[in-house]
């Protein structure tokens, strides 16, 4: 494809961050199903684009790989899916959306690292940027990474506290889910969404910032999270 038809095809006006975002889009889902085997031209036609745009965008195949990794360990999409859960709908229908969103998330992280690990492909260390490597290491044995901030890691940030400012973004994101029965609570609002994320996602302690005790399991269990309201006329 000539230089002037790849032109004639590029989004007009689209920044380069925008363009960058664009394929980034446009490669996830076929990195989902190819992994690293993933080739630049596969990507510009899904992207609707010449080849040449995605060299341009990114330095070469391994610059938008880690670029996939980066924009797939981001919060903001489930994050932005927790705040628009209805604080109107009862608190179980609330914590089975919350639920739902933070599954499919994590889904969607696990295709994606999951074909990159099957195809063997290593991370690779770039100064300021968090590689596949360094967002395995946040992984379960069996399971996705904890999701990183979705800036770049600096040399004074070190990735595992990228990964804690997320986590703690999911937590109080989920915790906010409470505040209408912040008046009926057994347990403070952030507690109680930590035991929520330790039961919905017990291979992701980050998430739920420490492990629920055997006690707490139990207690929730029996009596769950609200306390009981007494009977009109009824004494406690």
């Amino acid at each position: 494809m000539t230089d002037t038809t790849d032109r004639r095809r590029r989004a007009p006006g689209m920044t380069p961050d925008r363009r960058r975002a664009m394929i980034v889009q446009a490669a996830l889902p076929l990195l989902a199903t190819h992994g690293a085997t993933l080739t630049t031209a596969q990507v510009a036609r899904a992207a609707g684009i010449g080849e040449a745009t995605v060299f341009r965008a990114f330095a070469d195949k391994e610059a938008l790989l880690d670029a996939c990794v980066v924009e797939v360990l981001r919060p903001d999409t489930v994050l932005d899916e927790l705040a628009a859960i209805p604080l109107t709908q009862p608190l179980g229908d609330r914590l089975s959306d919350a639920a739902s969103a933070l599954l499919a998330h994590f889904d969607r992280l696990g295709a994606v690292l999951g074909a990159l690990h099957a195809a063997g492909r290593p991370g690779r260390g770039r100064p300021g940027e968090q590689t596949t490597a360094d967002a395995e290491r946040g992984a379960a044995p069996d399971g996705p990474a904890t999701p990183a901030r979705p800036k770049p890691v600096g040399a004074d940030r070190p990735p595992a506290s990228a990964r804690e400012e997320s986590a703690l973004a999911v937590r109080e994101a989920v915790a906010a889910l409470f505040a209408p029965e912040r008046d009926r609570l057994r347990l403070p609002a952030d507690r109680l969404a930590g035991l929520f994320l330790a039961v919905l996602l017990p291979a992701r302690p980050p998430l739920a910032l420490a492990a629920p005790t055997p006690a707490e399991l139990v207690d929730l269990f029996l009596h769950g999270a609200l306390s009981r309201d007494p009977l009109p006329g009824a004494d406690r």
